[in-house]
């Protein structure tokens, strides 16, 4: 079953289909850049599919002809300081949720991923891109420093001398570029970019969604604790997981799998 927000024009469309939910960023006109409706709109979808166990995989997009531009200039013109606070604040908690949920987060990008765009798709767990999307951090060229989460990320993916360089020149790239870096983690040709997307969240939706949760707060949290700590935070999530019905679902067809072995050979 496939369901659409009911309003065409709000600034963020939340759509479903099964299990997948689609957060399609939807300012075209403004090349899907952040304002404060859209910050707000972004995090009311992300904590309506965070408090749904029904999502077992979320898709960001943008419409038009491009993911995302960063923030909405028109607003920071207007009133710098307040416009940051009230873009930020919001995404800030939408992006700690969707961190945190179980269900995995994929990013498919296409034309532009500047600034805020570039930052949001650092946070996904999977990212798609089409050939020719251009990338740029960009807040340096705004004479700012970055936010929505890139300090924490970039230099985790890329190294800490190589996020410098992206962070501090402000230089546009390629999606091969991106991809080469660690950045995303599969480019396809743009008439591709829809059905390769949907045929990974399927095939993640399909999949166990509390062991890919506990997977990603694993890997999200390692960098910042001690070999013990992480040994210990691996030991708890596996004895919860351990308790599902996914974990002995995928026991018993493993365990099948090696009997049909056994017996052919």
């Amino acid at each position: 079953m496939k369901t659409t927000a009911a309003d065409p024009t709000a600034p963020l469309l939340l759509e479903r289909n099964g299990a997948i939910a689609t957060l399609r960023f939807n300012r075209p006109d403004a090349l899907n850049a952040i304002d404060v409706p859209m910050a707000n709109a972004f995090l009311a979808a992300v904590q309506t599919i965070a408090a749904d166990p029904s999502v077992r995989a979320a898709v960001l997009c943008g419409n038009g002809r491009g993911f995302m531009a960063g923030g909405d200039l028109t607003t920071l013109r207007a009133d710098p300081v307040q416009g940051a606070i009230d873009i930020l604040t919001p995404l800030n908690a939408a992006l700690q949720l969707l961190t945190q949920m179980n269900a995995p987060v994929i990013a498919q990008v296409h034309g532009v991923a500047a600034g805020a765009g570039l930052s949001l798709l650092l946070m996904a767990d999977y990212v798609i891109a089409a050939e020719g999307t251009r990338l740029n951090l960009a807040y340096i060229n705004l004479g700012t420093s970055c936010d929505v989460g890139a300090s924490w990320a970039l230099p985790r993916i890329v190294g800490l001398r190589k996020a410098l360089e992206i962070a501090l020149l402000g230089e546009a790239f390629t999606a091969d570029d991106a991809l080469r870096l660690g950045l995303i983690n599969r480019v396809v040709p743009a008439a591709e970019l829809d059905s390769a997307t949907t045929t990974l969240a399927q095939r993640l939706a399909a999949g166990p969604t509390v062991a890919y949760g506990a997977m990603k707060r694993l890997m999200r949290a390692s960098m910042d604790r001690t070999l013990p700590e992480q040994l210990a935070a691996e030991k708890d999530a596996f004895v919860h997981c351990a308790g599902t019905e996914d974990f002995r679902a995928g026991v018993e067809a493993f365990h099948q799998r090696q009997s049909a072995q056994f017996v052919g050979r």
